[in-house]
């Protein structure tokens, strides 16, 4: 969250398309979910979405429900990698990229350090399940 010229801190705009597939995250118990603002940096990308799955078949099942999720809103990723191996899932969808990881691959590749730059959003507290 960015700082206004009074001090308050000002929440980002979040895109109606990351908070459909920040609720198909939560939805799937995904943990440790952030998002990352990369608009003030020379990313390819706007914003990034994070999050873990503890084992190959929860990482899968977050990457599928993002898909689904964004499908309804007529929205399909430009490019997906790694849902076989199931230890990091990048959904890119242009304007966002949502990464799904195992913990130990969150751990190495640490986005959030590499991306220090990046501005954390704040995000909605997870719906009751349905």
């Amino acid at each position: 969250m960015a700082k206004t010229t009074s001090g308050r801190t000002k929440r980002a705009r979040i895109p109606a398309a990351i908070l459909a597939a920040v609720d198909a995250v939560q939805q799937k118990k995904a943990d440790d979910v952030v998002a990352l603002d990369l608009r003030a940096s020379d990313a390819f990308t706007d914003f990034f979405l994070v999050c873990t799955g503890q084992n190959r078949r929860q990482v899968q099942a977050i990457a599928d429900g993002v898909e689904a999720a964004l499908k309804a809103k007529k929205l399909r990723p430009t490019h997906v990698e790694g849902y076989e191996r199931g230890d990091w899932v990048l959904l890119d969808y242009f304007d966002f990229v949502v990464h799904v990881f195992s913990p130990t691959a969150r751990a190495f590749y640490g986005l959030e350090r590499l991306w220090g730059n990046a501005e954390p959003v704040a995000l909605p507290d997870a719906a009751p399940a349905r």
